[in-house]
């Protein structure tokens, strides 16, 4: 006869593949998520030499596609004639004084389109005026 107390022993939880998986699924979401900010227009910038300047928060951005349409803060302007698209400006300027302007031209874009945001710009007294281009890869 055994007198000995029945002993059990308590159920260990191994959580080393949990953790294994969990770590698979973080490692997996990492590499297939972009942070490159893509615009909804497809416009092909015009490409420069030169040093890559982010560009500011505040700043006013005019997007101008091939066809010499201009898009402000995601909206198309009515027309591209000067007086509309100057109204649109003052429009998306808000309550900013002289914030920067950016002007983001595809490079097919007709050149009287982008010397009229330009124009229109500046007679609503912005003179801190940039245009957005593509870094060149020649000599690479």
């Amino acid at each position: 006869m055994n007198l000995r107390p029945l002993r059990r022993e308590e159920p260990e939880v191994n959580l080393t593949a949990l953790i294994d998986v969990v770590f698979l699924l973080l490692i997996f979401f990492m590499v297939s998520t972009t942070f490159q900010r893509e615009s909804e227009l497809k416009i092909e910038l015009p490409e420069a030499s030169g040093e890559v300047v982010e560009a500011p928060v505040e700043a006013l951005e005019i997007i101008i596609d091939a066809q010499g349409r201009y898009f402000l803060k995601g909206e198309q302007v009515l027309n591209e004639e000067l007086p509309t698209l100057r109204r649109a400006i003052q429009k998306a300027l808000g309550e900013q004084k002289e914030p920067p302007v950016i002007i983001r031209a595809d490079a097919r874009t007709p050149h009287q389109a982008v010397v009229r945001a330009m124009d229109a710009a500046s007679q609503l007294g912005l003179v801190r005026i940039s245009l957005a281009t593509s870094q060149s890869h020649e000599g690479e």
